[in-house]
């Protein structure tokens, strides 16, 4: 008798609520960093002037209410990936893939947390500003959550994830290969261009129109 699982084409094909998902999680994330970077600026010898600027404050504060949600749709995509995989999950690989899931979750949200203590006082009107030191340290913080430990592990979920394509084929070898240079990039250049984080955002967007596109065209 054998022991092998068997698996048919469809088994390996991830649903389409994947797909939908992945999409909401990165047009939600990449407006909420888009917004976030252009309306803080690079701050340059004048740290914390987006707090008297209702307009930019508003605006950081949208960005901010995006998070919990960009939170939702992305453990969404994760819970039915890895349910549709079921049989064909490789305990070591969805280990690291779930873990640096949300591991990447709980840094973002705390980034966004941190961004909520330093902007919500001047908000409401209970300080005028915050001083310069508690500014920065504030301002610092919740870039090292995202900017550190939710990128580097969106690096590590990316590897995880196409190692795992690589062997199930739930995406063509060309989008894998291309997630392993994003997760490359994110792993050792983070730091250098702000804006390098819009690379996961647009690798997830990447995958999701292709298991869309590939759902639309089985179901015809």
């Amino acid at each position: 008798m054998s022991s092998g699982i068997q698996v048919s084409g469809r088994a390996l094909a991830p649903p389409r609520a994947a797909a939908v998902a992945g999409l909401i999680f990165a047009v939600l994330l990449i407006l909420a960093l888009a917004i976030v970077r252009v309306a803080a600026g690079d701050e340059e010898g004048r740290p914390g002037t987006w707090l008297t600027d209702p307009a930019r404050r508003s605006a950081i504060r949208l960005a901010l209410h995006l998070v919990p949600f960009v939170g939702v749709s992305f453990l969404w995509f994760l819970g039915v990936i890895r349910n549709r995989l079921a049989e064909l999950e490789d305990k070591f690989f969805a280990t690291v893939f779930l873990g640096s899931g949300l591991l990447f979750v709980a840094s973002l949200s705390a980034s966004a947390a941190v961004a909520v203590s330093v902007a919500l006082p001047v908000e409401t009107g209970r300080i005028p500003a915050p001083d310069l030191w508690a500014y920065s340290f504030g301002r610092r913080l919740s870039g090292a959550l995202l900017n550190i430990f939710a990128i580097k592990m969106a690096g590590v979920f990316i590897f995880s994830t196409c190692t795992i394509a690589l062997r199930t084929a739930i995406f063509p070898r060309w989008v894998a290969y291309c997630g392993f240079a994003c997760g490359l990039v994110l792993l050792l250049a983070i730091t250098s261009w702000p804006w390098i984080a819009l690379l996961f955002p647009v690798w997830i967007l990447l995958v999701s129109l292709h298991i869309l596109a590939a759902d639309i065209r089985r179901s015809k």
